[in-house]
């Protein structure tokens, strides 16, 4: 229970408010639909020996299971703020013995950014819960190379045997009880030199790649005993990269002959053939691949044959993703890694790689034959509607996860870096040049985008977003996804996001590109978003960061990434602002529109003149640290700022405030419809109070709800972003 104290001090520092005993409310969460995954889909994966059941794996978004109507249920969703690195999926496995064990390796970042070592998660009933089992290193779910794979195996004889390739240095590991724990296999060859840029200070770029792949030969042992032969893909470039046991990982040796020109990426077992399909590329992936091969080596013959689709000038990319259908033998498919143009492609062969057809190919510059009939019904933004000719990107890239499903030769599914596309009529390619399968986006269920920010206006659409690599939405239904995202113009991705109070409809939004590909970084819509211009105040190759804009909404405030605080009126040029420091959280009055706000350290500042100069007002406490600064709707001068040292209100536009009891530290904080009609609106907030959790007062925080509960935790609390609807109490 937390202490019912009041205590006082002088108007320049903080004041205590009381917080009571916090409660928890039950709430129903559902996502707000955009359907089409929206972020890299590294691989899906099928059980080989019960029909229906596959997962897939993504880099910040956790792992789904397929649902027999084609959509996908979250299987990570209670990851919490202390869990937060499970969302990286850097390898899964689905047991062929037990198709109730699923095993997930999970962790975020092998450098400073994750200070976590990973873990496998280990699951008994096919996802819906998990044991960790903590590794003694770090995993990279999105770092560079996390297409590659699957880096972790169970032993198809022996299913209490698994393995996993390790990243930075950390070579092979062998666990022997289900992946209750694990030793390292010391005298494994390579631990894996291939590192993409070793000159990257920030640790991201310049980590050893290690292991890429772990394939047990299911065509050698017998059940009960464990495989003997094993291969593993390494990700070295011009050295041996492909290393063979045949005593079940007792010795270890590179598989003669093999090419070690580029680096292996998948090795996919072909039981009836006896074969073992690799591709390469120039790269780690999942971005880079400008060259690459696809070998086939017979484990009978122990020879490798060169099968790469295409060549000379047509051999312009790496390859990726790698299937075989387990029912036709000799049938494979393989993923071009990264054709940017014209577009991705696939390749597939009935003959074990001898020819080869296309999923595209070229009638006469610059018309293309698409044997495809294109249907984003499901996700109608990722488009184009329909099935081009000419130039666009239709068909992906990053095409990393490919999979033909083992009891279905009509069921396909591959990940890009934006969705899961696939279909059921697979085997219409099979048809020559009349070929003409149905290319579908199938990601519903599949939410992973990368939310930089959110605004419930009052009146208008319910929520409209900014999003990383997809830009941002306007949702006028939450359970719909949208026919587009932004557009003219349209930016890789989207920062930040605000409307004007008095003029709701007006929207700001700024992008973060820096090369000038996409023109102005600040666009505007004065129809909430429907139609955008580009601000052409802003600055060339000025990109990113935060931006509010005033009341009546003719001034922009902008929190550049690398330039500091500026400030224009009228869609004038904009100029420095001296007087607030570059890293200070920044919000508008939603009455006054000459008010603006910002909290740096301890200090809060306030403009009088829309913007052009600040000065400092009241104290925050001890904070170091401020997150986010939000303003009453209807109110002026009534502010909230969540810190590093807690939340904190104030009533007089600043010149003091009030530290909310109890609350230790907040991050996102919103404020949306009162409880009861002309009262405080409640306020919602990411925060700690008693335990990292997100929590609702609708008595301007003397009281507390907690409104997550175990089965959504939400992951870094410190990440995510809050918009609370101010006509739906509650929401």
């Amino acid at each position: 229970m937390f202490p019912s104290v009041l205590l006082a001090a002088l108007s320049v520092s903080a004041v205590v408010t009381v917080v009571t005993a916090v409660s928890s409310q039950a709430y129903t969460w559902k996502n707000v639909k955009i359907g089409g995954g929206g972020g890299f889909v590294p691989n899906i994966v099928f059980n080989p020996s019960q029909k229906g059941i596959a997962f897939a794996r993504t880099d910040i978004g956790g792992a789904y299971k397929l649902k027999s109507d084609d959509s996908w249920t979250p299987l990570l969703d209670f990851a919490d703020d202390a869990r937060w690195n499970y969302w990286g999926v850097d390898a899964i496995a689905t047991d062929p013995v037990d198709p109730n064990r699923l095993y997930l390796t999970t962790g975020m970042y092998t450098n400073s950014w994750d200070p976590n070592n990973g873990q496998i998660l280990i699951s008994t009933d096919q996802g819906k819960t998990f044991t960790p089992s903590s590794l003694p290193f770090k995993v990279g779910g999105n770092m560079p190379g996390r297409g590659m794979g699957e880096r972790l195996a169970i032993d198809p004889n022996s299913h209490n045997i698994l393995l996993f390739g390790a990243r930075s240095g950390k070579g092979l590991w062998k666990s022997t009880d289900y992946g209750a724990s694990w030793t390292q296999i010391k005298n494994f060859p390579s631990v894996g030199t291939y590192i993409p840029d070793p000159t990257d200070t920030s640790g991201y770029n310049s980590d050893i790649m290690g292991l890429s792949w772990v394939t047990f030969d299911t065509t050698s042992g017998s059940s009960g005993k464990a495989t003997p032969r094993i291969f593993v893909g390494v990700a070295n470039k011009g050295s041996d990269n492909v290393f063979v046991s045949n005593d079940a990982g007792s010795t270890w040796s590179a598989v003669a002959g093999q090419n070690n020109t580029f680096i292996p990426h998948k090795g996919v077992l072909s039981v009836a053939e006896k074969a073992l399909y690799v591709s390469y590329s120039d790269g780690a992936g999942p971005y880079d691949g400008t060259s690459g091969s696809v070998w086939k080596y017979s484990i009978a013959n122990s020879t490798w044959t060169d099968i790469t689709p295409v060549s000379g000038g047509d051999l312009y990319f790496g390859f990726g993703g790698v299937a075989v259908d387990v029912q036709r033998p000799g049938t494979i498919m393989v993923a071009a890694l990264n054709s940017w143009w014209p577009d991705g492609q696939i390749f597939r062969s009935t003959d074990g790689g001898a020819t080869w057809t296309g999923l595209w190919a070229w009638e006469s510059y610059p018309t293309l034959n698409r044997f495809y009939t294109y249907d984003d019904t499901l996700a109608p933004w990722i488009g184009p509607d329909r099935t081009i000719t000419d130039l666009t990107m239709q068909i992906g890239w990053m095409m990393e996860g490919l999979s033909i499903d083992p009891f279905d030769s009509n069921h396909w599914l591959y990940g890009t870096g934006e969705t899961i596309y696939g279909g059921h009529d697979l085997l219409k390619w099979d048809s020559g040049d009349t070929r003409n399968i149905t290319l579908k986006s199938l990601a519903d269920g599949v939410e992973e985008t990368s939310v930089q920010g959110l605004i419930s206006p009052p009146s208008g659409p319910h929520l409209i977003s900014a999003i990383g690599d997809v830009d941002g939405f306007v949702h006028n239904d939450l359970d719909k996804a949208p026919s587009v995202s932004f557009s003219n113009p349209t930016y890789s991705s989207s920062s930040d996001i605000d409307y004007a109070g008095n003029k709701p409809s007006t929207i700001v939004r700024v992008g973060t590109t820096t090369d000038g590909s996409q023109g102005k970084q600040v666009a505007i819509s004065s129809d909430s978003g429907t139609t955008w211009s580009q601000d052409y105040g802003a600055p060339d190759n000025v990109a990113g960061g935060k931006i509010a804009i005033s009341a009546d909404g003719d001034t922009i405030l902008w929190k550049t990434s690398s330039n500091g605080i500026m400030v224009s009126q009228y869609t004038n040029p904009f100029s420095a602002v001296s007087s607030l420091p570059a890293s200070a959280a920044i919000a508008s009055d939603k009455r006054n529109n000459s008010i603006f706000y910002g909290a740096d350290g301890s200090k809060f500042y306030v403009s009088t003149d829309g913007g052009k100069t600040f000065a400092a007002k009241g104290t925050l406490g001890t904070s170091t640290s401020p997150s986010k600064v939000i303003v009453h709707p209807n109110v002026t001068g009534d502010v909230w700022v969540s810190t590093d040292k807690g939340l904190f209100h104030s009533t007089n536009t600043g010149s003091s405030f009030t530290a909310i009891s109890g609350v230790t530290q907040a991050w996102a904080i919103a404020l949306g419809a009162p409880k009861i009609a002309g009262g405080y609106p409640a306020l919602f907030a990411a925060a700690n109070i008693g335990g990292v959790g997100y929590f609702r007062s609708d008595d301007a925080g003397a009281n507390w709800v907690k409104i997550n509960d175990a089965a959504h935790g939400f992951g870094s609390a410190s990440a995510n972003c809050l918009a609370a609807d101010l006509r739906t109490y509650g929401r």
